[in-house]
């Protein structure tokens, strides 16, 4: 699904990846989430998902929301999906807990605006 409807889809699929993370990771600090594989790798799935859906996000809608790393996004989905065996647990940490509440705000900002 290609142009605004399907960007409007991977928005929303952004927002319940990272809704999803949050679940995860309710009441719990980096001790518990490198102690526990399950965790970690649901949440690096959820990573994965995000960047997918930012891969797929028309050029005009990143055109117009420059305030999201599209590439950075994008790229760390790569460097999960193909470096698996190199993925730095304590980076991905500190994605969950600095990153992704602020790309939330960023990208509910773009669902509340016309595309």
């Amino acid at each position: 699904m290609k142009g605004k409807t399907g960007d409007l889809q991977r928005l929303l699929h952004i927002v319940d990846a990272i809704n999803e993370i949050n679940n995860y990771t309710l009441n719990t600090d980096i001790q518990v989430f490198l102690a526990n594989s399950m965790m970690r790798f649901a949440c690096i799935k959820q990573i994965e998902i995000i960047g997918e859906a930012a891969n797929y996000i028309t050029p005009e809608t990143k055109a117009l929301f420059t305030s999201i790393e599209w590439k950075q996004i994008i790229g760390m989905r790569h460097i999960l999906v193909h470096e698996y065996f190199g993925v730095d647990f304590d980076l991905i940490w500190q994605v969950i807990i600095n990153d992704l509440p602020l790309l939330k705000q960023k990208v509910l900002l773009v669902l509340s605006s016309p595309l």
